[in-house]
């Protein structure tokens, strides 16, 4: 009796429903995704993490949302603008590290209807304006919070928190409230995030966050961006500012890539959160770049954008979505319904693969061989491919009907 107690007790390995595996089959058919990081801290232009980086008191922090004002938001524009650079979703902080909810929340007044005169709901209105334009909505929600007193101290936090106050135990209640009202929204995915901050071993308890999401959605994807193997009851495998296995920006070091769809983040300027002062944005060049690879990786790209406190989007952000929409009308079909091929990088480029097309981007004419003609041996079978006199700057894409 004893032993059957202990196996009851044991958490059950977890097996996605069959929407959820058609879920994750849907994710990596639509490519682009598009990330906001968007919350009182854009009020002070520095970028989200300006609370920690600049030390400021917590309660001066919090009291930004009282004139935290997004009155030119405009869900729709928004929407159409994702929707015409070719996007198939859009994740949204829902809530970052600070604490401050971008949602309608009953389990705290730091939030944009409770807390700020402008009182409405963003995510609301972004998530309704999103599905109308047939894309999916995703929900980013930080594990970790900087102000709460009940979150235990992390190691990111510089801010003087008092420990005595913690208790885990409440602030997942906290949290887990939260995600129900959150799931009410119908999202396609959760994104989490702030691992990080607590000591190897440290218990999130987090199979209890997952359970909880699958139960009321199963076709719910999950991810987190923990830098390591996906753990048990994930759906997508994420990799911060990296492409899959290459560990180019530091985050992912010996992290496997797994079998589940995967998905590499990157920001179009330098910052995840609007930087007045930041206006290196990427060239349509190199997001195309970012793109393409990507899914020569079996990646989608879910490319950051940092919104105004005024509810705009940054013009050059704007721009390159306009941009990014023309080439993705043209050159789409060569990344959405696409995945690796097999073929490893050249210097001129990558190949990606559809059901019956493989396409070869050419985003480094310069590493072309002298005699412009490609080499390769794909499924047995030995092509040599004549490139074009005519190069594109972008991506010159030669496509091979199988």
């Amino acid at each position: 009796m004893l032993a059957a107690l202990v196996c009851a007790g044991a958490a059950a390995q977890y097996t996605p429903s069959e929407s959820n595996l058609e879920a994750r089959r849907e994710f990596s058919e639509k490519r682009l995704g598009i990330f906001l990081h968007w919350g009182i801290y854009s009020s002070f232009a520095q970028g989200e993490w300006y609370l920690q980086n600049a030390q400021l008191d917590s309660t001066v922090y919090m009291a930004a949302a009282g004139s935290f004002c997004p009155s030119k938001f405009d869900a729709e524009a928004w929407a159409e603008a994702f929707s015409d650079a070719g996007a198939g979703y859009v994740t949204l902080t829902s809530r970052h590290h600070d604490g401050f909810s971008m949602f309608a929340t009953a389990q705290s007044p730091f939030n944009i209807v409770d807390g700020t005169p402008y009182g409405r709901d963003v995510l609301g209105e972004l998530t309704e304006a999103v599905k109308s334009k047939g894309m999916k909505m995703h929900y980013y929600y930080s594990l970790l919070d900087w102000i709460r007193p009940d979150y235990p101290k992390g190691y990111e936090y510089g801010i003087p928190k008092t420990d005595s106050l913690a208790d885990y135990n409440h602030y997942l209640e906290f949290e887990k409230a939260q995600i129900r009202e959150l799931l009410a929204y119908g999202p396609a995915a959760f994104w989490f995030d702030g691992m990080w901050d607590q000591p190897e071993g440290f218990d999130w308890r987090l199979s209890e966050i997952y359970e909880l999401i699958h139960s009321v959605d199963s076709a719910c994807l999950i991810g987190n961006n923990h830098h390591r193997a996906p753990l048990e009851g994930e759906d997508f495998q994420m990799f911060e500012r990296d492409l899959p296995g290459e560990n180019l920006g530091g985050f992912s070091a010996g992290a496997p890539i797994s079998l589940l769809p995967l998905e590499t983040c990157e920001t179009m300027n330098g910052s995840w959160g609007y930087c007045e002062w930041d206006t290196n944005y990427k060239s349509l060049k190199e997001i195309v770049d970012l793109l393409v690879r990507s899914v020569a990786k079996d990646a989608n790209l879910l490319l950051n954008i940092g919104p105004m406190a005024s509810g705009e989007l940054p013009e050059p952000a704007l721009e390159r979505l306009k941009e990014l929409g023309r080439w993705m009308r043209d050159h789409g079909e060569s990344v959405n319904g696409c995945g690796a091929s097999g073929l490893a990088p050249q210097p001129w480029g990558v190949t990606t693969l559809s059901s019956d097309h493989l396409y070869i981007h050419i985003l480094e004419p310069s590493g072309l061989p002298d005699d412009g003609i490609i080499r390769f041996k794909f499924r047995g079978k030995t092509f040599w491919v004549m490139v074009p006199s005519i190069i594109d700057p972008i991506d010159t894409i030669i496509a091979i009907k199988l």
